[in-house]
């Protein structure tokens, strides 16, 4: 854990793997044919079971009654602010707002958290920062769209889901801003663990409770091999490994503004997994945005150095 505390460029790489796992969570989910507020209940409480697991198997993180005894009902509002509410939005925002919409508000995720960084913490955001964030966003709506600005307009009826979508990027923002200070006396794979579990259960709790729709282990026996692997991966990959790198790493990183901005890259890796693993042809539209967001990233550490310079 002290590696990338020490070394920012391992830090700011753990945050670029993380965001690779989120990038490849769409692929695993269709081929798991489980969709939906169910999804997510069983993402977390899986992932979140494998983060517990993992934390016991270390010597150094076993002890997770600690962090409970100094910060338990904080780490209960994080686990509840970041998995439950975050997660339970975003899908919730897919019945009223376009995919496209909805893809596009979540990925403003970085841009909240600088916001929330600036409340919180009173972090300037940099000029380099605010130019770099909508020169990304406007990518993002590129590529996500392929240019039909149309399909981000919607209508009245929309309205409702890209307030639940900016919720979610809000939500899940303020939750790494607010859990940084705690990881930062308990290491990232023992808080990580314990809001992503807590965060499940509350999930479960609160999708079977109001949607009606039940996370039951007996639903997993219904699925085939390939479905129930690809279901495990999302669980295993997709966040236990996923959220510890990715929490961890904004943790770890001198400049958590920065580091989240690799979040923009999230629609970017997912073109290009489209492309090597589906065959499918990118047009020169999605071209034209995948060089804006990746030189929008890149471009604001050159210009926030110049600009400290």
């Amino acid at each position: 854990m002290a590696l990338w505390h020490k070394y920012p460029p391992v830090a700011y790489f753990a945050v670029f793997v993380g965001v690779l796992g989120h990038a490849s969570t769409e692929f695993f989910a269709v081929l798991s044919g489980v969709s939906g507020p169910e999804l997510s209940v069983w993402r977390f409480l899986l992932g979140g079971a494998g983060l517990v697991l993992l934390a016991l198997a270390m010597p150094g993180t076993r002890d997770l009654v600690a962090p409970f005894k100094t910060h338990g009902w904080k780490l209960l509002f994080l686990s509840l602010l970041g998995v439950t509410i975050g997660y339970l939005v975003f899908h919730w925002s897919l019945d009223f707002a376009s995919v496209p919409q909805v893809a596009t508000l979540v990925t403003t995720i970085p841009i909240f958290v600088a916001i929330s960084n600036l409340l919180i913490n009173k972090a300037p955001i940099t000029r380099g920062k605010i130019a770099s964030g909508l020169c990304a966003v406007a990518g993002i709506a590129l590529l996500i769209t392929d240019g039909y600005v149309a399909s981000l307009a919607g209508s009245g009826e929309s309205l409702f889901g890209i307030f639940l979508a900016t919720a979610c990027a809000a939500a899940v923002a303020a939750y790494s801003v607010l859990v940084r200070p705690i990881i930062a006396i308990y290491g990232a794979l023992r808080i990580t663990a314990i809001t992503m579990m807590l965060g499940g259960i509350g999930l479960w709790l609160v999708v079977g409770l109001f949607f009606g729709v039940w996370a039951e282990p007996s639903l997993l026996a219904g699925l085939g091999a390939p479905a129930l692997t690809s279901l495990l991966v999302i669980a295993f990959w997709n966040t236990t490994i996923t959220q510890f790198l990715w929490i961890g790493g904004l943790a770890a990183v001198p400049d958590i503004t920065r580091g989240s901005y690799l979040f923009f890259l999230k629609p970017v890796i997912a073109a290009l997994l489209a492309v090597l693993v589906l065959g499918q042809d990118l047009s020169a539209t999605q071209i034209l945005a995948i060089i804006v967001i990746t030189g929008s990233v890149f471009g604001e550490l050159f210009l926030d150095r110049k600009a400290e310079d």
